[in-house]
């Protein structure tokens, strides 16, 4: 059976340093991410609103009645 040395042992004021150690790259790394991700949102519903426009549009053109006044 294996010896454990005290220098080995994992304490809880270990594990709480590798926690907050942790949460601080992932606060920084989505402090980073954050403005590209809102403007990938943004260019994402921009592209909805003008693809619904354009579809809007060509759907209407196509069932729209023409309506043809004659003169006699």
């Amino acid at each position: 059976m294996a010896t454990v040395r005290s220098e080995d042992r994992v304490t809880p004021d270990d594990i709480r340093a590798k926690v907050r150690e942790i949460e601080g790259s992932m606060e920084t790394t989505a402090k980073e991410a954050a403005p590209i991700g809102i403007a990938v949102g943004v260019a994402v519903i921009v592209a909805v609103v003008v693809l619904s426009y354009a579809l809007g549009r060509r759907r209407g053109r196509r069932r729209s009645t023409i309506v043809e006044i004659r003169r006699i």
